[in-house]
């Protein structure tokens, strides 16, 4: 049975990335492709995963610019067909709602505030409110705009939760098995069984898993078989 996850697909070799999807197709829901693999590739690139795999996509290029020009790159990328695309929230209200017009059958997700961003990175930036404040603003702003899928820390997760309501699909990166705490650069994580408790739909998982693959295909299929039985139980 395949678990709530987003497999981030980050390889700049087309044919890893094939077998990446090839080797977990039992056990992740959605792939994310992101901007990384969008310039090496394109959108022909997309379509052939797409083709091969059979994957459904989230297409992660975080678009931030003009409402003009957002909705023009979001019609461009419709012929692709990805469950979502990401927009930064920070656009503002007009932004998200160009990219919701623009391509309704879609799922625009909106990016409140990055994992990789501490407190003081934050306020270095500008920002006038700690993470949790800042975050839960962007995602209701987002939902009012029209997206229909917000991304967001798992530690934010609860509370935007509760401020949109149950029917926005949540989406949290920055979640860590136990065993993976500490080992990267995204500072703000929890493990995935508690960011669905908390109130995700899916949760995005990338080293953890495709680490595996130094040794060889079976072994990241059985890691992601593992990291999806103990989402799975967790949800039982």
């Amino acid at each position: 049975m395949k678990a709530p996850i987003i497999l981030a697909v980050d390889t700049s070799d087309f044919e890893t990335a094939i077998a990446w999807i090839k080797a977990t197709e039992n056990s992740v829901s959605v792939y994310k492709l992101g901007l990384e693999f969008y310039l090496n590739f394109g959108a022909a690139g997309v379509a052939q995963v797409v083709k091969r795999t059979g994957a459904e996509i989230f297409l992660d290029l975080k678009l931030h610019d003009i409402p003009h020009t957002v909705a023009g790159a979001a019609k461009a990328i419709e012929q692709l067909k990805p469950r979502f695309l990401t927009v930064h929230a920070s656009g503002g209200r007009a932004m998200v709602a160009a990219a919701a017009q623009a391509v309704p059958d879609i799922s625009i997700t909106a990016v409140t505030i990055l994992t990789s961003l501490s407190e003081s990175d934050l306020f270095e930036i500008g920002y006038g409110s700690p993470a949790l404040e800042s975050a839960v603003a962007l995602a209701k702003l987002a939902v009012a705009a029209g997206a229909k899928a917000l991304v967001c820390s798992p530690l934010e997760t609860a509370a935007i939760r509760s401020a949109v309501g149950p029917d926005p699909i949540i989406i949290t990166p920055g979640v860590r098995p136990l065993s993976e705490q500490g080992s990267d650069d995204q500072v703000r994580t929890m493990t995935p069984a508690d960011a669905i408790a908390a109130g995700a739909n899916y949760v995005v998982i990338g080293r953890p898993i495709t680490k595996a693959w130094a040794g060889g295909a079976e072994a990241m299929t059985q890691k992601a078989r593992a990291i999806a039985d103990e989402i799975l139980e967790a949800l039982a």
